[in-house]
């Protein structure tokens, strides 16, 4: 027999952790978050004390921040001091330049983006089901029914948080709207092309040498590159980029070309490392899509067909990705989960 629930939200990322939080948050419990990955946070994973997904934001970012300070989660400023490296010639040396005082700070979440994840899975004790792949979405009646590899479970309405072009694989039936699956599937997945590069050292040596970790280029094995250290000083982290152009590159080989490249960036002691490690989102199979395209020009977010319910008001799209305020960041997630609970609060089925 199905299990039933008033609502159920697939994917257990920001996005929908948020809109469960919200919803419990308004006295609202009959809910279930189905997962298909054996762990929590989608794109955002920390590792190590590195965030290997969803890491930057600001002060802009007022949804986000707001609700760190609900669920009294500190944050911490990005670390900016000495000088910086841009590299735009690979024939000559790098140009150095100091961080303006005066632009924007950015934020990182103190003990990593995860500490955020952790603390809305707390709050949803017993609502997550965990390697929990729906497949399936059929309309019948008031209800809606959801196919996974461990049964099947019923709502009165779902909120798909999953990126649009990962919701097109499901089946539905009666089938979507032929211009929304078009939507969908020309909506670039946040991170599904990165590669992104995580080094743990003993001490932070670049600081001692007066450079702030930064280095940006586009030509480089790695396209940019950040001081990662925590907040507390107990994880000493460079985090950035690896050029995709080395995806295709066997690991060894492909390692080796980076620490070559760092050390010509910061010395012998960048080989030096605690860990190092890599994680290639194209490679996640909740993330990315088949025959995937790179993006080199910032994607549009937010198309206007998200705002719609689907299956005669049981079926909602959400994630950063649907976002009309800042998608693509961590702010767009949690923006569109509180949009997502309020709409639910509002169009009660069953």
């Amino acid at each position: 027999m199905a299990t039933h629930s008033k609502y159920i939200i697939i994917g257990a990322g920001l996005s929908g952790l948020t809109t469960a939080y919200k919803l419990q948050q308004q006295g609202e419990n009959d809910f279930l978050i189905l997962e298909g990955r054996s762990t929590v946070g989608g794109r955002v994973q920390t590792v190590n004390g590195v965030d290997f997904g969803a890491t930057w934001f600001s002060n802009q970012h007022q949804h986000l921040n707001q609700l760190l300070q609900k669920l009294q989660v500190p944050r911490f400023e990005q670390y900016r001091e000495g000088k910086s490296q841009l590299i735009y010639n690979s024939m000559a040396p790098p140009h150095y330049f100091e961080n303006d005082d005066g632009g924007m700070p950015s934020f990182r979440i103190a003990q990593g983006s995860n500490a955020l994840i952790a603390a809305l899975t707390k709050e949803l004790a017993g609502k997550l089901r965990l390697d929990t792949t729906v497949s399936d979405i059929t309309e019948e009646g008031d209800i809606l029914v959801l196919q996974t590899g461990v049964g099947s479970f019923t709502a009165g309405q779902v909120i798909v948080t999953i990126p649009p072009k990962l919701s097109t694989l499901l089946n539905y039936s009666p089938p979507l709207p032929a211009t929304l699956l078009e939507s969908m599937q020309k909506t670039h997945t946040w991170m599904s092309n990165a590669i992104k590069l995580g080094m743990t050292f003993s001490a932070p040596f670049w600081r001692e040498n007066g450079l702030s970790g930064t280095v940006i280029s586009q030509i480089s094995p790695v396209i940019e590159l950040y001081d990662h250290t925590s907040e507390d000083n107990s994880t000493f982290a460079l985090m950035g980029f690896v050029n995709e152009g080395l995806r295709s590159e066997s690991p060894a080989y492909r390692k080796e070309r980076i620490l070559s490249y760092l050390e010509g960036c910061f010395g012998p002691e960048v080989r030096e490392y605690l860990s190092y490690e890599e994680k290639d989102w194209s490679k996640d199979e909740f993330t990315a899509c088949p025959n995937l395209t790179s993006v080199y020009m910032s994607p549009q977010y937010g198309n206007p067909c998200f705002d719609a319910f689907y299956l005669q008001g049981k079926l909602l799209f959400s994630g950063t990705e649907t976002s009309s305020v800042y998608g693509g960041y961590l702010e767009g997630a949690v923006y569109s989960g509180i949009k997502a609970a309020a709409k639910l609060l509002t169009t009660a089925k069953v």
